[in-house]
């Protein structure tokens, strides 16, 4: 059999593994409850003793976090591993480990029309940088930066959750500075987040609930899910812009993350695109930028497995 590829993104609240083979085709999707496992090793033992054929020889793992060297932490979860030693333990020749919203960015040129809903107008400018970001369990962020007379690109893990929030309407205002006597210092993912969307709809309406239930409440019309949802979606469109115009993204902004597929049938009757565009005197310049929601189930297993296909060819 033709060798296969161990693929897994890793959140803070549930992780997608799958294999792929040379071709990039992922198969054998699973999706696992982090709660179900005490770590890594244990979630994919289970996985691969699930799965016929021959074990993949090598891996790709995306996890929500920086990836600096082969002592790996995620942000969201009290989780940790040694990369060789994982490697070995699950009889892989090589293992590549990479930032979430890294490995998403190496998959969107791959996504395809039915995986992406335009928000707002503009189009892309051939050989320009483009930018991933989006809520989930953090808030993630990666450039993608073109090679210079190639069609290649180079991939820049960003985190861009972690930089301050500040307000620019009277309302923000009152959100951050509630925030402030709360958590103390207010970083993006606060608020931007499955989490900062549960924050957000307290202060808001002084009710507390689950972010799904917030957004299902939203897509049933309930005015306070809704405004809790727009202010959401307002304060991500004016975030996005903030990183588009640092990057310069002409070749068009990406909205990833699970939380940003949720919310994806609300963004184009909220605020989000004007929030994207009122960057003064800039306004006129994001308003050509074109902005995209990821919408399939597994964005980052797709970018995953393209590096995988790397690591296979070089074995």
């Amino acid at each position: 059999m033709p060798p296969t590829i161990l693929l897994a993104d890793i959140g803070g609240t549930t992780t997608r593994i799958a294999r792929a083979g040379l071709d990039g085709t992922v198969f054998d999707v699973r999706v696992e409850p982090n709660d179900g496992y005490a770590s890594l090793e244990e979630m994919f033992t289970a996985y691969l003793a699930s799965v016929s054929g021959e074990r993949p020889r090598a891996g790709v793992l995306a996890i929500a976090g920086p990836v600096d060297g082969d002592d790996v932490r995620l942000t969201n979860r009290a989780w940790s591993f040694h990369r060789p030693t994982l490697a070995a333990a699950l009889g892989l020749d090589a293992l590549a480990v990479l930032n979430d919203f890294a490995a998403l960015a190496h998959g969107v040129r791959d996504l395809q029309r039915a995986d992406l809903v335009q928000v707002g107008a503009g189009h892309a400018k051939a050989g320009a940088p483009i930018l991933v970001c989006g809520p989930g369990t953090g808030l993630g962020t990666a450039t993608l930066i073109p090679v210079p007379g190639t069609d290649a690109y180079d991939v820049l893990p960003g985190e861009g959750g972690h930089v301050r929030l500040g307000a620019v309407t009277a309302d923000e205002a009152r959100i951050v500075a509630h925030l402030v006597r709360e958590l103390g210092p207010v970083s993006v993912e606060h608020v931007l987040s499955g989490p900062g969307l549960v924050r957000l709809h307290r202060i808001l309406s002084g009710e507390t609930t689950t972010s799904h239930a917030i957004i299902q409440g939203a897509l049933g019309g309930h005015a306070r899910e809704l405004e809790s949802c727009h202010v959401f979606l307002r304060l991500l469109g004016r975030i996005a812009g903030d990183y588009c115009l640092l990057v310069r993204a002409l070749g068009g902004v990406f909205i990833a993350g699970g939380v940003g597929a949720a919310l994806a049938p609300l963004f184009p009757g909220s605020p989000f695109r004007a929030a994207f565009e009122e960057h003064p005197p800039f306004s006129e310049h994001l308003a050509t930028i074109p902005v995209h929601v990821v919408v399939h189930a597994t964005p980052g297993l797709v970018g995953a497995a393209a590096v995988g296909r790397g690591l296979l060819e070089r074995l």
